[in-house]
């Protein structure tokens, strides 16, 4: 494995500012970029991301600018942690300051909504020479910003990737696991987006333990049913970067998309569930994404089906449980009866 210098990273919401942090602190030089000149220089003297991290003291060897080519010249990684709306044009961006065969790897979890093209997928596209990663896994950013004990995916068919990924990132509190399966990584991570927004809306309107274990288990045989048509491995969704992250993401406040479902559980509307937000939740545009997808390739996916009408066409929840209680009984564990048994 070649020695990594120094590190890039585009994006100063929370998480990549946790992924620069973390560098940092591992000692390799790193360098964020944010698209506010002044949000720069603020984090470069005070240390702190006041609008996505607020009271988290960073590392003093984070440099933050807002110059693309200072960041990116002479990277040997760079990490792509931009707002899947905004993916390809940012990549289009750093273009001319990359390395031919320069490794990138997305942390970003979304569709764009074009193309139905996950963010690696952007990636190949702009830069057919580039070596590209994903990381994935259940790492909401407030936690690794705190040092609790965390563990991700770094995903690649390039195995100097991977090591160097976790090579620059591995501490005593963040964990880093290799996987070759990058699309059904990537792809578990973007997924469990939708189904955390039925987690919240669950939570808000009271009901058990019982119906949450149900509502979990029965996403996680739905993404996986979903990834397999799109040709991921399903015993990736047994891994961190399938229930680990759906697990994380449906149980804690911490997460927007949760957050977004629990403030329509309270009556809020989806603009004032967003707005009251105030970042970004990749799940609301996830369903309808995968929705039209699910139907164009036929693949069962009632909860997805069920959430859309609550979500955008304010369906009574209780008349959408009702129908999803209804449908027909099929197999518990997709893949363990033939497909014509089930």
């Amino acid at each position: 494995m070649s020695v990594v210098g120094k590190v890039a990273v585009l994006g100063g919401g929370s998480f990549g500012t946790v992924i620069a942090n973390m560098v940092a602190e591992n000692g390799h030089p790193v360098s964020l970029w944010l698209r506010d000149a002044e949000r720069a220089d603020q984090l470069n003297t005070k240390h702190e991301n006041s609008r996505y991290l607020p009271g988290y003291k960073l590392s003093e060897n984070l440099f933050a600018s807002s110059c693309l080519e200072d960041v990116l010249t002479d990277a040997d990684i760079v990490f792509v942690s931009i707002p899947s709306q905004s993916f390809r044009q940012v990549v289009q961006q750093a273009k001319p300051y990359l390395k031919a065969d320069q490794m990138l790897v997305s942390t970003t979890k979304g569709i764009e909504a074009q193309t139905f093209s996950l963010m690696s997928e952007i990636i190949r596209e702009e830069l057919p020479e580039s070596r590209i990663g994903v990381l994935s896994g259940p790492n909401l950013a407030k936690e690794v910003a705190n040092h609790h004990l965390t563990a991700t995916v770094i995903a690649s068919d390039d195995a100097e990737l991977r090591s160097s990924v976790q090579s620059i990132l591995h501490s005593s509190y963040f964990r880093v696991y290799a996987s070759s399966d990058t699309y059904g990584v990537e792809l578990g991570g973007t997924l469990k987006n939708i189904y955390a927004i039925a987690a919240g809306l669950s939570s808000a309107l009271g009901m058990g333990e019982n119906t949450k274990s149900m509502l979990m288990t029965r996403s996680l045989a739905e993404m996986s049913r979903f990834a397999v048509c799109m040709g991921a491995n399903p015993m990736t969704f047994i891994g961190l970067a399938g229930v680990g992250d759906l697990i994380v993401t449906c149980m804690s406040p911490l997460s927007r998309n949760y957050r977004v479902g629990y403030a329509l559980g309270e009556g809020k509307t989806l603009e004032q569930a967003v707005e009251s937000l105030g970042q970004v939740a990749e799940g609301v545009n996830t369903i309808k994404h995968v929705r039209e997808k699910a139907a164009e390739m036929q693949v069962y996916m009632p909860l997805v089906a069920g959430l859309y009408e609550v979500v955008f066409n304010q369906a009574p929840v209780a008349d959408v449980v009702k129908m999803l209680m209804m449908n027909e009984q099929s197999t518990d564990v997709e893949f363990v009866l033939p497909r014509g048994d089930l």
